[in-house]
């Protein structure tokens, strides 16, 4: 049994308590998707400070940064034990005229350690490269990030090329300016105020969750 309590680890951002859990674990003949569960549940733990306000932005990328690290422990364990089950597939991209990634690679983090497949067309991304990317996975989401006013117009008509394709997606915007108004006169389907409003709102859409 492991004497490093990973979830509470995770919570409370030990990455260095973490890391040694996970080696710890992983030593003792632990599954790493178990291992892999016990960080989820720790993320779970950090989004629910989050939305209460106990952590912030900060806390926010530094849990993304943790999982990251931990996870990648695990890769090729992972990749062994065939666990490649996911929830759905959510592409996510940063429209074209914006270079903004952070939040963009937040979201990405989560959702991956939410069981999501990503798909990252990057930033300044082309109308497109979006239509491209919906064609060839066709997700259950399309997620798109600006944090400047002036891509306004380009991610009102990146969702209208991904909703003229006819394939059955959702597509959720988000970014620092981005509000419900926006959304609503982009025509998308949901605004995603943060993260975690990404990962509820892509479990609905997916069926995860009801």
């Amino acid at each position: 049994m492991s004497k490093i309590d990973l979830v509470k680890a995770v919570t409370e951002l030990e990455e260095d308590l973490v890391i040694a859990g996970v080696n710890e674990q992983a030593a003792a003949g632990v599954p790493a998707i178990e291992i892999l569960a016990q960080l989820q549940a720790g993320m779970e733990g950090v989004g629910k400070l989050y939305e209460a306000g106990d952590y912030y932005l900060s806390e926010l990328i530094m849990s993304a940064e943790v999982f990251a690290n931990a996870a990648a422990l695990l890769g090729s364990a992972l990749a062994d034990s065939g666990e490649s089950k996911t929830i759905g597939t959510v592409i996510l991209g940063t429209v074209k005229d914006d270079i903004h990634d952070i939040g963009k690679n937040i979201v990405s983090t989560i959702l991956s350690c939410n069981g999501f497949k990503v798909v990252d067309v990057g930033v300044d991304a082309p109308i497109e490269t979006f239509v491209e990317a919906v064609k060839t996975h066709k997700p259950d989401v399309v997620g798109m990030f600006c944090l400047l006013t002036t891509a306004f117009d380009v991610m009102k008509e990146t969702v209208a090329a991904v909703k003229a394709t006819g394939i059955k997606t959702t597509v959720l915007v988000g970014g620092g300016p981005v509000d419900e108004n926006v959304a609503t006169w982009c025509s998308a389907d949901g605004y995603c105020k943060n993260a975690y409003d990404a990962v509820e709102m892509s479990k609905k859409a997916s069926g995860a969750v009801a």
